[in-house]
């Protein structure tokens, strides 16, 4: 389906790659008919880009829509986004360091945002979260709601509540994993999956004992080296994507 392609010239390879995106996180089991990845617009910070509503697993270069922060398409004739855009454009307006914003509900992590469990970073893939997780409870602010971050109040809340972090859980819904690249984003989501599968097995494991999990110093210095040779990671899951589909 053809969509209004973004109002500035941007390379068919970045269109792909966001394409991708969506393409590799339903390969990892990170999302499957619902989630959505986005970018923002490498030309102008004021703009981000996602697909069209469509299942990940689906999604090529022509269905990407441009936003502003107020998560209004820029061109009228844009086809329907999702509902929970706003997730994406108020953490774009709150975090000038993030380039890229992934929402998913896969399935390992969600119960870390029901129990009274902390997620904790297991290993130096998922140093990231050794800064702490926060859980966004959306009935704190606005009461019984069908949890979904489908305004810019709802946005705003969830960007308050993830703050500084690079993770947020959302309870009885899913999460937002950032980053200050598409790659990285996915990255972290990835790994905040994986990240969740190994706490749950750890815990089995130790029972009532402590985990001994990365700390804040540790996660700091173990974050490095994912955000350059850790992101290999992302050649491999790419070449997967454009063997698939020659784009």
């Amino acid at each position: 389906m053809n969509t209004q392609l973004p109002s500035v010239l941007m390379s068919a390879e970045r269109m792909a790659d966001l394409a991708a995106a969506s393409r590799i996180l339903a390969a990892r089991g990170v999302v499957d008919g619902f989630g959505h990845v986005s970018m923002r617009h490498p030309d102008n910070p004021n703009r981000y880009l996602m697909s069209r509503a469509l299942a990940p697993a689906l999604v090529v270069p022509n269905d990407i829509v441009e936003y502003d922060l107020g998560s209004n398409a820029v061109h009228p004739a844009s086809a329907k986004g999702f509902l929970e855009r706003f997730i994406h454009g108020e953490i774009y307006k709150a975090r000038p360091d993030i380039g890229s914003v992934v929402h998913s509900h896969s399935p390992s992590v969600v119960p870390f945002g029901v129990a009274s469990v902390k997620m904790q970073a297991m290993f130096h893939n998922a140093a990231f979260l050794a800064q702490g997780v926060p859980v966004f409870d959306i009935s704190e602010q606005f009461g019984a709601t069908d949890m979904l971050v489908c305004d810019c109040a709802k946005g705003q809340a969830l960007a308050q509540s993830l703050g500084s972090a690079s993770v947020a859980l959302m309870r009885a819904h899913g999460s937002v994993a950032c980053g200050p690249t598409l790659q990285t984003a996915v990255f972290r989501a990835v790994y905040t999956e994986v990240n969740a599968r190994i706490q749950h097995f750890a815990h089995s494991l130790a029972g009532t004992a402590p985990l001994a999990a990365l700390s804040a110093e540790e996660g700091l210095l173990a974050d490095v080296p994912n955000q350059t040779a850790g992101l290999r990671a992302w050649d491999l899951w790419r070449a997967e994507i454009r063997s698939e589909t020659g784009w």
